[in-house]
């Protein structure tokens, strides 16, 4: 594999839509793909097309039922009530859309590719068409109907890694990850999100078995607080268990304008997170996840591709990256008068330097209690 990080895509995200009223009726990767491509930033040999995950390849988590449910669902375009109680298919914000087994299938393709490569030979690749983190075993949940994250770390286990980090700052609790690796303690799962929000889990008290971390910050949680848990808890836990891989579940639904959560980050917050982790592994990946404001997650996203080429980002966006995010259009109040800056510009404006309150510092000292032991490395 190339020093150079790597960028998996596909073009089934372009013009794939959940439907119209659905938060995920947005155009995220396509955009994020054009927005890098305008600006000059994949070099040759740098993206790679996603496979899509074969069912035997998704059966290494997911029940072979669920799949073919899923497969018959996109087939016909409509679910049975069987399928759609057991399942929850078509059900629980989980529509049957055009793409609904073919897209999340290459998603989970995407992050198993990231996965061999980077176990094969250690290096960086980004994902952004992966992180749908809420998905369970045997039924779709949280808009995500097949786990890449879980599919991922279980191709990096199958490989011989031992030690693994899954990292995941999306707004809400990566709650599919934990679960899957609640009783393996190769995995470590560390997640940064709001308290009190769907799907209502990952409390601090919550340690899977002592080998997970839940941050659950309060509304408002902004940048100088996000970065106070990066010092003081998410960097000493890594330095402490030496993992032989992270994956960074980097959902862009945190930073202040998105409409799912009440979070208040810029999208700098984002890009010192990936800085933080590029000398602390040998083996990074980047997946996308949550965000549901066009503009924000395109600009979060290519920001963060940035920073793992060790590229700096413009003042300004030339024309070309401009006209891509001028080309958006978002039917929420909010897109009908765009600030200028979410045309122009990648990086959000400076944040405010507020105070870290007492609960966050409360919230670091809590996570470093107790932590294990390093899982022995066999690779």
């Amino acid at each position: 594999m190339p020093a150079r990080p790597l960028l998996i895509g596909s073009e089934i995200y372009r013009g794939s839509t959940y439907g119209p009223k659905h938060p995920l009726a947005i155009p995220r990767v396509s955009t994020t793909l054009d927005l890098v491509r305008a600006l000059g930033w994949v070099g040759p040999g740098q993206y790679l097309d996603s496979p899509r995950a074969t069912p035997g390849q998704l059966a290494r988590f997911h029940d072979p039922a669920y799949i073919a449910a899923l497969q018959r669902a996109e087939a016909t375009q409509q679910v049975t009530p069987e399928d759609r109680a057991r399942f929850h298919i078509g059900a629980h914000g989980n529509p049957v859309y055009r793409e609904v087994f073919s897209r999340p299938a290459t998603g989970a393709g995407g992050t198993m590719l990231a996965a061999r490569l980077t176990a094969e030979a250690p290096g960086t690749v980004h994902v952004p068409g992966g992180g749908t983190h809420h998905g369970l075993r045997d039924r779709a949940s949280g808009f995500c109907y097949l786990n890449d994250a879980v599919l991922g770390l279980l191709e990096w286990l199958d490989r011989g890694l031992s030690n693994i980090l899954y990292l995941d700052i999306d707004a809400h609790h990566g709650d599919g990850v934990e679960i899957a690796f609640a009783e393996d303690p190769r995995v470590f799962t560390l997640s940064v999100h709001e308290a009190g929000r769907w799907p209502y889990t990952g409390r601090a008290e919550d340690r899977a078995g002592g080998h997970a971390r839940n941050l659950p910050v309060p509304e408002g949680f902004h940048d100088r607080e996000m970065d106070w848990l990066l010092r003081h808890a998410i960097l000493p836990i890594i330095r402490h268990l030496r993992p032989q891989a992270i994956m960074l579940q980097c959902g862009a639904d945190a930073i202040a304008e998105d409409p799912l959560s009440r979070l208040c980050l810029t999208n700098a917050a984002h890009r010192a997170v990936a800085a933080a982790l590029l000398p602390l592994a040998p083996r990074l990946i980047v997946l996308g996840g949550g965000g549901y404001n066009p503009w924000s997650v395109a600009r979060c996203w290519a920001g963060v591709w940035a920073t793992l080429n060790g590229l700096p980002i413009p003042p300004r966006l030339p024309p070309a990256a401009e006209a891509v995010l001028r080309g958006l259009a978002w039917s929420r109040a909010a897109g009908r008068n765009p600030p200028e800056h979410w045309f122009a510009t990648l990086a959000d404006p400076p944040a405010e330097p507020l105070p870290v309150r007492e609960e966050i510092r409360r919230l670091a000292a809590q996570a470093l209690a107790d932590l294990p032991d390093p899982p022995a490395a066999s690779a």
